[in-house]
């Protein structure tokens, strides 16, 4: 996996896991590319040295597809790449983000004429923004800093979807609109080490909607947790990585895996 910071993400360990339950002599690492004008050696280096394939994660789902041989279709829609792999000797950029918070989604609640509100855009944002329109989303707001981000990434979703998308200005406490069923955390806050907490203001969001957060460790981050003590049914970023992964797992070595065994997995690398 190409990204950084890579550290506390246990997708190695789960890999490593699953890999030895099937026999297979494999290894998953962990590549800190320290700035973006290495990711072009760094995917050099993913050819050079013999790789199955590899993931692409923050910060750089949208600077690397220029250096692949071919892209799918998702990626030619979404405009971000998170996996690679190998065919006939041409490296190839896919993009199943969206589809593993689509199917961890859809454990808790359905989608279809949902209304979403999403905190962030970056490459793996709009990757999931574009499945949840795929998936019968009814409308996203898309909540970001960023105005240039957000309008181009809204832009993305209606252009792929026909689904409406509007930009919603990121400042100081984050207003989730009236009407939301949905409302999810796509940054980076949350995550291990720091822990920093999503600044939501608790009173726009109601019991009735279902919070989602990305982050793949801590399982429960504060974003959750004041979701969870508020009532609302929630979704951690630890289902959604299993249910990209075991794709993931399968384009690369052929075998369908066992869900449990991915649970179980990533639950040991957590220290659950």
């Amino acid at each position: 996996m190409l990204g950084h910071p890579v550290a506390e993400n246990p997708i190695d360990q789960m890999f490593d896991a699953v890999y030895a339950h099937y026999g297979l002599r494999w290894q998953f690492w962990k590549c800190d590319v320290t700035s973006e004008n290495k990711i072009a050696a760094a995917i050099s280096g993913i050819r050079a040295l013999g790789f199955s394939g590899a993931c692409i994660t923050v910060p750089y789902k949208v600077v690397s597809i220029p250096y692949l041989d071919e892209i799918d279709d998702d990626v030619r829609a979404i405009g971000a790449v998170n996996y690679m792999t190998f065919k006939n000797g041409r490296l190839i950029g896919h993009n199943n983000d969206g589809k593993g918070v689509v199917k961890a989604i859809q454990k808790v609640i359905p989608i279809k004429g949902k209304r979403i509100a999403m905190l962030g855009a970056g490459g793996a944002g709009r990757a999931m923004a574009v499945e949840l329109a795929w998936a019968g989303a009814s409308h996203l707001t898309l909540i970001t800093r960023r105005e240039s981000q957000g309008v181009e990434v809204a832009q993305t979703v209606t252009r792929a979807s026909g689904v409406p998308a509007e930009w919603v200005q990121w400042s100081g406490e984050v207003l989730v609109p009236e009407g939301t069923h949905i409302v999810m955390n796509a940054t980076h806050l949350g995550a291990a080490p720091e822990k920093e907490p999503v600044p939501v203001n608790w009173e726009t969001v109601s019991k009735d909607i279902t919070v989602v957060d990305v982050i793949t460790n801590p399982r429960l981050t504060p974003f959750l947790k004041a979701a969870r003590d508020k009532g609302c049914p929630i979704v951690d970023g630890v289902e959604m990585l299993v249910q990209l992964a075991m794709q993931i797992f399968e384009e690369w070595t052929g075998i369908k895996p066992d869900e449990a065994i991915f649970q179980r997995a990533v639950a040991k690398a957590l220290g659950e």
